[in-house]
């Protein structure tokens, strides 16, 4: 059974050197993330939310702090250890889709769960089970240029879902979408939150989108406050 808490971060601290010195991004953060709980992470563009989104998925390091994934301290792991946990326990969509362009939607969905070295039929049937979830059947033997900008970033969702992730990070998902189109994949995320029970973290700067979540906390000037 998985801990309560699925993502815990302690006093997290991140600067950046440029030209001008030294720019202190995050400044003493600390965010738990419950089992299941969906929080959104709102703040102007510049304000560390991508920086955060970062650490917490292990893509980057604090300066100083602690962090814990599934009540596992990951502050200390070595590069090889958080590439496993990034594959096996952290989902990433991002504002853009980044899909492989040769891939159809379903070998899409496939492709990272062949990476943790899932068989091909359980892969495709996981693959197929989240197509079917998200309304996209009819269009899974489609490549990316062959589907609409909403189609393509359901595939994203599908694609960050398919090894079945603890967490699920996203920064802006809607961001290239329209009203209608954002709040359909809103309601998606929602529904595949309830079905599969995953954490979620999301930088957004739709408020309607921040409201659907069951938690906002919202990053200024390196620190973060309850929204």
């Amino acid at each position: 059974m998985r801990p309560e808490e699925t993502l815990k971060l302690e006093k997290i601290y991140k600067s950046y050197k440029s030209a001008q010195g030294s720019l202190a991004v995050l400044q003493g953060v600390s965010l738990t993330v419950s089992r299941g709980e969906m929080v959104a992470l709102l703040g102007p563009s510049g304000t560390g939310k991508s920086t955060l989104l970062h650490i917490a998925g292990l893509l980057d390091q604090p300066d100083t702090g602690a962090l814990y994934l599934l009540g596992e301290s990951c502050s200390r792991a070595t590069d090889t250890m958080r590439t496993q946990w990034r594959r096996h326990h952290i989902g990433f969509v991002y504002q853009f889709h980044h899909l492989m362009p040769e891939l159809t939607a379903l070998e899409n969905i496939v492709l990272p769960q062949r990476l943790v070295g899932t068989s091909v039929k359980e892969a495709e049937a996981r693959a197929w089970t989240l197509l079917e979830q998200l309304g996209l059947v009819p269009r899974a033997h489609h490549l990316p240029s062959a589907l609409s900008g909403g189609e393509q970033q359901r595939i994203a969702v599908a694609r960050a879902l398919a090894n079945t992730p603890a967490l699920l990070l996203a920064d802006e998902p809607t961001g290239n979408l329209d009203g209608k189109t954002a709040q359909a994949l809103i309601q998606d995320l929602v529904t595949l939150s309830k079905t599969w029970h995953f954490s979620a973290l999301i930088a957004t700067h739709n408020i309607e989108f921040a409201h659907c979540l069951d938690r906002r906390v919202q990053l200024q000037n390196g620190v973060l406050h309850n929204a």
